[in-house]
């Protein structure tokens, strides 16, 4: 197979595939190294979560530190889960346009080889979580049973995007975990709100494989509100933005936080009114576009941490 054929038909042009060495590529593939999108939204909630426990406890001293390695854990634990997702879904990715060129169904590597490589990510992931205190560790282990089970739940529920959003949700506890040793309310407010995110967002992405879906049996919320889904993500932004605000009110933060908050409405917003359902390449750019609204919030959440602990 030449190296054009083994492209991810939604990925080319990037990094993996002109500068990554040959045999690197189809596990850079694996992994989503060459789609780096999902593992920045699976950072976000971490560094939302990290920023706003540092502003409550008015201490920013290891907040560098813990910002570098959410970032390194959330790459590799994404990595790790995609992995997974391809093994569990080898056979259906065969039978949708957008995903048969994936390493798996394309043959570039083995079901075998794909588990050796989810397993050496996972050691990393793992090595990075040991990093904290032991009830971050645990808390991080927890999350596994729901990355585990995320993949099958397409088969069996209109609602796999709940699911992936108590596992990309994750993060929010765990910057409460290792500031405090615990998980206190704000932190389940805070989660509950980029739950409703990560249902927003992952069903404006699943409009790309809407009609691949539907002939395969394959469902989501993108088929469950189908027509309806404009007025699915009013209600599901609304409740992320009001959610990650009471969380706000909670953990007393000031007006940087609530700047950022701000933003972030404004750009969810600014999604609801461009999506088009069945323009595929737009659904792609406003689902990739949710990275830059992460970052606002983060950004407010870091100068309001910075500003409660001067």
């Amino acid at each position: 197979m030449s190296d054009t054929s083994a492209r991810v038909a939604d990925s080319t042009g990037n990094w993996v595939d002109t500068l990554a060495p040959q045999w690197a590529r189809p596990y850079l593939r694996l992994s989503r190294f060459d789609r780096p999108i999902g593992s920045w939204l699976l950072l976000m909630p971490c560094w939302w979560s990290a920023a706003l426990a540092a502003g409550i406890a008015h201490e920013v001293r290891g907040l560098p530190l813990t910002i570098i390695l959410f970032f390194i854990g959330a790459f590799v634990m994404r990595g790790a889960g995609c992995t997974w997702n391809d093994i569990t879904d080898r056979d259906l990715d065969d039978k949708v346009e957008r995903t048969r060129s994936r390493p798996l169904p394309s043959g570039q590597v083995t079901t075998k080889q794909a588990l050796v490589f989810m397993i050496a990510q996972a050691l990393i992931g793992l090595l990075v979580l040991l990093q904290f205190n032991r009830f971050a560790v645990l808390t991080g282990i927890a999350s596994l049973l729901i990355v585990a089970i995320y993949p099958f739940m397409k088969r069996i529920t209109w609602w796999p995007q709940i699911v992936l959003g108590l596992a990309f949700s994750w993060g929010t506890l765990m910057g409460f975990a290792i500031t405090f040793g615990r998980i206190d309310v704000t932190a389940l407010v805070l989660y509950a709100g980029a739950i409703s995110w990560v249902i927003g967002y992952d069903t404006i992405y699943a409009h790309q494989d809407a009609e691949d879906d539907a002939l395969i049996g394959i469902k989501s919320t993108a088929r469950l509100f189908g027509a309806h889904t404009h007025q699915a993500l009013i209600l599901f932004y609304g409740l992320a933005v009001m959610l990650i605000g009471v969380a706000l009110a909670s953990g007393d933060a000031r007006w940087p936080a609530w700047l950022g908050l701000a933003a972030f409405a404004v750009h969810l917003a600014s999604q609801i009114v461009r999506l088009r359902i069945h323009d595929p390449e737009l659904c792609l750019r406003l689902f990739k576009s949710n990275r830059d609204a992460g970052l606002l919030l983060f950004a407010g959440l870091l100068a309001d941490a910075v500003m409660r602990a001067a």
